[in-house]
C-alpha cells in the first residue's frame, strides 16, 4: 500500500494584496508556519505565480520550486478552476464570469474561450516544467441552466451539449498526454461535470481518455446528498486529487438542497472548517489507503463562520491526524506458519500427490 501525502493548503481562498499573503516568499513561509508541507497554486493570481513564465521558463519553475523548498513547502498541484469554467460557458452566466477573464476578451465570448483554452493548456506546460503530474480545473458547463428537468427539456439538449463540451476539451486532454499531466476536473455544482453520472456522460465522450481524471472534494456531494463514500469506491481508478473540505447539509421545513437563494451562512447545506462539519473524514481517509491514493491531501478552506487563519492552522493539524501510516506487514504475520504445500493439501482433504 501507498502513504497519502500532506497536509497541504490550496492557496486560492488566502492570496491577497496585504503581508504575508501578497508574495510567492511570504505566503510560502506563512503555509509552512501553519504546519502544511504542500501548496496548491491558483494560477490566475499574478500576486504569487506568474501562469506565462511558468510555461515558458524552466528557470522561472526551478526559482519557485527553490523558494518553496527552503521555506518548508512542495508545489503539490497548479489550478486552473477559474479559467477551466470559461472553456464552456452558457449564455446566461457571461456576464457574471466575464471577471474570470483578462480584460481584452471581456464581452466577447467566442475570444474568451479560446483565451481559456490557451490558458488551462499553458497551465499544463508549466506542470510539467514544475515536475506536477496532475492538474486541477473545472469543466465549465453549457447545460447546466436545464439542471432541472422543468419546462420539459427537447430531446437531444443535453447530449448536444456535452458534445460540444468533450469537443472543446479534447485538444486539451491531447495536451496534457503528451506532457504527462493528468486534468482532474472538480466535480462541482454549476459545472457540467457536477456528479458521477455527469463525469460518464462527458468520459464517453472523449473516449476514456486517459488523462480525463477526477477531483475528489466531499464536501460537494454532501450538499447533493450523494454518497460521498460509495463515489470513492466507484471512481478510485480515475480519482487522481483530493481536496479535504467539510460541509454541513441540515434541512428543515422551509429549505433543502436548493436553499432558497439565502446567502451561504443561511442556507440548509453549506461549507464548514475542517472538523466543524458532517464529513465523515475516518472513512475517507481509510478508503483513500485501501486504494493506494498516493497523492495529496490538500485542504480547501472555505466556511461561512470561521476566521481563514483559523480554519488554516486547525486543517493543517486535522489533515495529520487523519493521515494513515499504511502498514508494511499484516497484523497476524506473527501467527504465519510458513508456506507448506503438503500441509495445505492435507489441510483441504486433499491426497498429497494426487
Amino acid at each position: 500500500m501507498k502513504n497519502l501525502k500532506g497536509p497541504a493548503l490550496f492557496l486560492a481562498q488566502f492570496a491577497g494584496d496585504d503581508a504575508p499573503f501578497n508574495s510567492w516568499n511570504s505566503i510560502t513561509k506563512w503555509a509552512a508556519d501553519c504546519g502544511y508541507k504542500g501548496v496548491q497554486i491558483p494560477s490566475w493570481d499574478e500576486r504569487i505565480f506568474d501562469l506565462g513564465k511558468a510555461a515558458s521558463s524552466r528557470s522561472y519553475c526551478e526559482e519557485l520550486v527553490g523558494v518553496a523548498r527552503e521555506n518548508g513547502v512542495e508545489i503539490t498541484e497548479l489550478s486552473t478552476h477559474l479559467q477551466g469554467q470559461l472553456v464552456a460557458v452558457h449564455p446566461a452566466y457571461d456576464t457574471a464570469f466575464d471577471g474570470f477573464a483578462a480584460p481584452q476578451v471581456r464581452g466577447n465570448p467566442k475570444a474568451r474561450q479560446a483565451w481559456a483554452v490557451e490558458q488551462v493548456k499553458l497551465a499544463i506546460t508549466a506542470s510539467y516544467n514544475l515536475g506536477i503530474g496532475a492538474h486541477a480545473t473545472f469543466s465549465g458547463a453549457l447545460a447546466w441552466p436545464y439542471l432541472y428537468p422543468w419546462p420539459q427539456r427537447p430531446p437531444g439538449l443535453v447530449e448536444a451539449a456535452f458534445d460540444e463540451l468533450a469537443a472543446r476539451w479534447r485538444p486539451i486532454l491531447d495536451h496534457a498526454d503528451t506532457m504527462g499531466v493528468d486534468v482532474c476536473y472538480e466535480i462541482h455544482p454549476g459545472e457540467d461535470l457536477h456528479d458521477g453520472v455527469t463525469f460518464e456522460m462527458f468520459l464517453e465522450r472523449v473516449g476514456n481518455h486517459p488523462r480525463a481524471n477526477m477531483l475528489y472534494d466531499p464536501s460537494h456531494y454532501v450538499l447533493q446528498c450523494l454518497d460521498y463514500l460509495d463515489n470513492i469506491d466507484i471512481y478510485k481508478d480515475r480519482i487522481k486529487m483530493f481536496h479535504v473540505k467539510d460541509a454541513e447539509f441540515n434541512p428543515t421545513g422551509r429549505q433543502g438542497v436548493y436553499s432558497g437563494y439565502q446567502s451561504w451562512v443561511d442556507r440548509a447545506g453549506r461549507f464548514r472548517s475542517l472538523g466543524d462539519g458532517q464529513v465523515d473524514f475516518g472513512a475517507i481517509f481509510s478508503k483513500m489507503a485501501a486504494n493506494d491514493f498516493d497523492g495529496w491531501a490538500v485542504v480547501e478552506w472555505e466556511c461561512c463562520l470561521k476566521h481563514p487563519e483559523d480554519g488554516a492552522r486547525e486543517g493543517a493539524q486535522f489533515v495529520k491526524d487523519h493521515i494513515i501510516r499504511v502498514t508494511e506487514k499484516a497484523f497476524d504475520d506473527f501467527a504465519d506458519g510458513g508456506t507448506d504445500d503438503a500441509a495445505n493439501s492435507r489441510m483441504l482433504g486433499l491426497e498429497v500427490g494426487s
